[in-house]
C-alpha cells in the first residue's frame, strides 16, 4: 500500500510567499554576504575565515597530492611480480609528524580564534557611542534610541564609524516572545536575542549605504520573512533622520476621519503614534510610518497600495501575522490609510 504524504497548509504558503516576494525583499539588487565586510568587526571576521581557509587548504593540497602520488607511483602493473611487496611496520619519525603537526595547527587555530573572538566581545565603549536597544517580535524588529526617544521599527539608522573618529553603535539585544538571532552579515556575527536576558553586539560600519540582514533563528512560521534594514548614514544624515524622527506626527486636518478610525478601532491597542491617544507596545511604533522603506518587516516595499492591502488582509502578504484582519469596509481602508500616509 502507498503511503500518503502530507504537508502543512501553512508551511507550504509561507514557501510560496517568500518566493513571490523575492525580489522585494532584497531590494537595490544587494544581497546579504560575509565575503564583501564593511565594518571592523566584519573585517576582522573576514580575515580570519580567510585565514582559516587558507590553512585548511594547503592541508588539504598536501594530503590530496600524497595520496595522488602514492596512487600513480605504486599503483598496480602488468609487468610486477606476484609477490608481497616488502612490508612497513612503523616509523616514528612519520608518526610523531602525523601527530605533532596537527596539534601545531590546531593550536594556531584556537589561539587566532580566540583573539579575535575576545576583541570583539571584549571592545571597550568610547564615550561618543551611540546606545540602542533592539527587541525581537514575531515577527519583526523594534529599535528604541534611548539618547534621542526615539522609537522606531524594522529600519535600523546609525552613524558611520570612520577609522580616524570612530563612533560605533552598541546593541542591546532581548526578545519579547521567543528566540530571535540578530545578523547583518556585512557589519557583524550574528548575537541571539533571548527573552529575559540581554545581549550585546556593536557596529562600526566604515562606509554609508543600505546593509541588509535578517533573523538567523528558526523564531515561527514567518521566520524568513523577519528581514532586517540597516542605514548606515554620513553624520549630517543621521542628524537629519534623528530631528524628523523627534517631532511628532503631523496631523492633517482632511484626514481627521481616519484618525478616528485609527483611534477607535482595535489599532491603537497595539500601535503608538506620538501626540495622539494610541500608545500601543504590541506592535511597531507608527508615528513616522512613511519615513521607512519597507512593511512587515521588509516583506514588501511601504506603498499606499501595500498599505492599505495589508491592514485589510496581512495573511496576503505574510501568512500567520500576529496583526489581525481589521474587518474593516472600504470607506474606512481609505480614511485610515490616508491618515498614516500623513505621518512622516
Amino acid at each position: 500500500m502507498q503511503r500518503k504524504r502530507y504537508r502543512s497548509p501553512t508551511c507550504v504558503a509561507s514557501v510560496i510567499t517568500a518566493l513571490s516576494l523575492k525580489a522585494p525583499l532584497f531590494a537595490q539588487g544587494k544581497t546579504p554576504s560575509t565575503l564583501a565586510p564593511a565594518s571592523t568587526a566584519a573585517h576582522q571576521i573576514f580575515d580570519l575565515s580567510i585565514f582559516v581557509v587558507t590553512i585548511t587548504g594547503a592541508i588539504f593540497l598536501a594530503v590530496g597530492g600524497l595520496l595522488a602520488t602514492a596512487l600513480y607511483k605504486f599503483r598496480a602493473r602488468r609487468s610486477d611480480p606476484m609477490i608481497e611487496p616488502a612490508q612497513i611496520y612503523g616509523s616514528t619519525q612519520i608518526e610523531l609528524a602525523w601527530t605533532v603537526v596537527p596539534i601545531l595547527i590546531v593550536v594556531v587555530l584556537f589561539l587566532t580564534t580566540a583573539r579575535i573572538i575576545f576583541a570583539i566581545q571584549d571592545a571597550p565603549k568610547p564615550p561618543g557611542a551611540l546606545d540602542v536597544t533592539a527587541i525581537g517580535h514575531q515577527f519583526w524588529w523594534e529599535f528604541r534610541y534611548p539618547k534621542y526617544g526615539i522609537v522606531t521599527a524594522n529600519e535600523l539608522h546609525i552613524p558611520v564609524s570612520p577609522e580616524l573618529a570612530p563612533k560605533p553603535t552598541f546593541l542591546k539585544l532581548t526578545s519579547a516572545d521567543v528566540n530571535h538571532s540578530f545578523w547583518i552579515p556585512q557589519l557583524a556575527g550574528k548575537t541571539d536575542l533571548i527573552a529575559n536576558h540581554v545581549n550585546t553586539m556593536w557596529l562600526a560600519p566604515q562606509k554609508s549605504g543600505l546593509f541588509l540582514g535578517q533573523c538567523a533563528q528558526f523564531c515561527g512560521s514567518q521566520h524568513a520573512m523577519m528581514l532586517l534594514r540597516v542605514y548606515v548614514d554620513t553624520p549630517e544624515q543621521f542628524d537629519a533622520w534623528i530631528k524628523n524622527q523627534q517631532r511628532s506626527g503631523r496631523q492633517d486636518a482632511q484626514v481627521a476621519a481616519g484618525r478616528k478610525v485609527f483611534e477607535t478601532q482595535a489599532c491603537m491597542n497595539c500601535h503608538a503614534v506620538a501626540g495622539t491617544a494610541a500608545a500601543g507596545r504590541f506592535g511597531p511604533d507608527l508615528t513616522h510610518l512613511m519615513s521607512r522603506a519597507t512593511l512587515a518587516s521588509g516583506a514588501m516595499d511601504n506603498t499606499p497600495e501595500n498599505l492599505r492591502q495589508w491592514i485589510k488582509a496581512p495573511d496576503t502578504f505574510k501568512q500567520s501575522a500576529l496583526m489581525p484582519a481589521m474587518q474593516l469596509n472600504d470607506e474606512q481602508l481609505d480614511q485610515v490609510t490616508a491618515y498614516l500616509l500623513t505621518l512622516k
